[in-house]
């Protein structure tokens, strides 16, 4: 499976994304089920999705009714350096810093790097862990000398 790339929306759907979002939160946070029936009009069968790919459509359609558009890529994907660099919000060549520095794996494509999207993945996670622990730390050294309360 390829990457699946979603525009950004137009106006009518950025209301239909706020209108569907706006259903759909009640109704997972109501039901703990691991499936959900999807009818699409009467007449036509309902299709059964896990629990999961609705909380997946649901942040795909908060994002859309921002106004902004969507990548969904599968974890087994293989990115490209400006991919990767999108998605971690970054320029091309910090990216590839990275990479040189050994922060995230990759493999070379002849002269190409390839980002596993696992990868990517975790290395995103992990300094955004780290970030959050240094700002605990900020925040417990601020009470520490009076400065929050």
């Amino acid at each position: 499976m390829e990457a699946q790339r979603l525009l950004p929306p137009s106006e009518s759907d950025v209301e239909l994304a706020r209108t569907a979002s706006s259903r759909i939160i009640p109704l997972l946070r109501e039901h703990k089920s691991h499936t959900v029936h999807l009818t699409f009009a009467e007449g036509y069968e309902s299709v059964v999705l896990p629990t999961a790919s609705l909380a997946i459509i649901r942040k795909m359609l908060e994002a859309m009714a921002a106004g902004h558009g969507v990548i969904v890529f599968p974890l087994h994907a293989e990115l490209t350096t400006m991919e990767a660099a999108d998605i971690l919000n970054v320029s091309r060549p910090y990216l590839i810093g990275l990479l040189e520095k050994k922060r995230i794996p990759f493999r070379l494509v002849g002269r190409h790097r390839r980002i596993r999207m696992e990868d990517l993945v975790e290395y995103k996670e992990r300094i955004d862990r780290e970030r959050e622990a240094i700002l605990d730390q900020m925040v417990a050294e601020a009470e520490e000398l009076g400065l929050y309360d």
